[in-house]
């Protein structure tokens, strides 16, 4: 199969990398607004499998020339750019995987082009990141073992090895994606009713083997689209773990407007985003740099099974490769959207339209395939 990777940041050169080492891939094009960026992605890669592109995502006619060419096209770009190189995507008639960003109703607007997808016959998987994206993908996986969900909880974090002040955070992903996170509403669903509630909220005490005690809270997208996959559970809530103290810190933040996406003030006539200002103060401060970082996942589906209650618990815990200068974080989202992009390609995944991860992706191969990656998840079952 021939493959094309949209963004040559961490997370898209990170795909890259993982596709040209699979016997079922051809060619992969690593392609860029920046070509300097792509070009030195591609170098560092070091593959004969692997070129460079530049491609303005922005433009949708060059974007449709361009995946024409490609059997699969994996978009690493930031989420405001999902719907755009969706309808790219099946004008092209290319199949796709995105990271996701269910911030701002970015992954109904792509799910919304089913029939489109479906009669060009082309599939589209969105939110294929590590939250959402593996989480779904686990939950879905748990879902089929039993004969009635009631429950999905997701716990999620991407941590430093060893954490700092003033923080107890490094960056890991966009830290625009983090302060959305951490300033619109979380959806959970309680005694079988759909809320939303605060972000930051509902702060509890959670361990893992050789980490704890740390703490987990809501935080807006993480349950994704799994409250429509499944609209008969009673529970379901997502929560992104950290340190302790983080959330009381970043909710002084958040309360203070500094995070909100539209809020202006005037300084000596000025015009001024608190938020901009925030993000440059931030970033030299929680940049991971050559930092360890770790993720941890635990993701827990309850139901009945044989008539008794069972629950299905996944598990996960990655560290950081040193060796090929890739974070955990980077490992998990990359080899996951890129896992079920080679199963679209071998037509392990062979539904032509739109589908969110946790009603296509087969949880036992992908399972078998991070492991073959390093990143090992391990499954238990309880009875009653």
């Amino acid at each position: 199969m021939k493959v094309a990777v949209l963004g040559a940041g961490l997370m898209g050169r990170e795909v890259a990398r993982d596709l040209v080492q699979s016997p079922n891939v051809a060619c992969v094009v690593l392609a860029d607004v920046n070509p300097a960026k792509a070009q030195n992605a591609c170098q560092q890669i070091d593959s004969p499998k692997l070129t460079s592109a530049h491609v303005d995502a922005s433009q949708h006619q060059q974007l449709v020339q361009f995946l024409y060419k490609y059997d699969v096209a994996v978009n690493a770009l930031f989420y405001t750019f999902n719907e755009k190189v969706a309808k790219a995507a099946i004008e092209s008639d290319t199949h796709l995987c995105d990271l996701g960003g269910h911030i701002g109703e970015e992954t109904n607007k792509v799910l919304q082009l089913h029939d489109l997808a479906h009669k060009a016959g082309v599939t589209l998987i969105p939110d294929l990141g590590v939250a959402p994206g593996m989480t779904n993908i686990l939950a879905g996986y748990g879902v089929s073992k039993l004969d009635e969900a009631s429950a999905i909880h997701l716990r999620v974090g991407g941590l430093p090895l060893r954490p700092e002040p003033p923080l107890g955070y490094n960056l890991v992903f966009s830290l625009e994606g983090v302060f959305d996170h951490y300033t619109d509403p979380s959806l959970v669903i309680r005694h079988g009713t759909t809320y939303q509630v605060p972000s930051l909220s509902e702060v509890e005490t959670i361990y893992f083997e050789r980490f704890g005690p740390l703490e987990a809270f809501h935080t807006a997208g993480g349950t994704s689209t799994l409250s429509r996959s499944f609209p008969h559970l009673k529970e379901l809530d997502y929560k992104t773990i950290r340190y302790p103290g983080h959330a009381e810190k970043m909710k002084l933040l958040v309360d203070l407007n500094l995070t909100k996406r539209d809020y202006v003030v005037t300084v000596n006539g000025v015009q001024i985003k608190p938020r901009d200002v925030l993000r440059e103060v931030l970033t030299p401060i929680v940049t991971l740099g050559d930092k360890d970082d770790v993720v941890l996942l635990r993701v827990q589906v309850k139901g009945l099974k044989a008539g008794r209650q069972a629950t299905y618990q996944y598990e996960m815990i990655t560290y950081n490769d040193r060796n090929l200068n890739v974070t955990a974080m980077a490992k998990c989202t990359a080899y996951t959207v890129s896992v079920v992009a080679q199963m679209i390609g071998v037509n392990a995944i062979c539904k032509r339209g739109v589908f969110p991860p946790e009603v296509i992706v087969p949880g036992d191969l992908y399972i078998k395939e991070m492991e073959k990656r390093g990143v090992h998840i391990f499954e238990s079952c309880l009875t009653q």
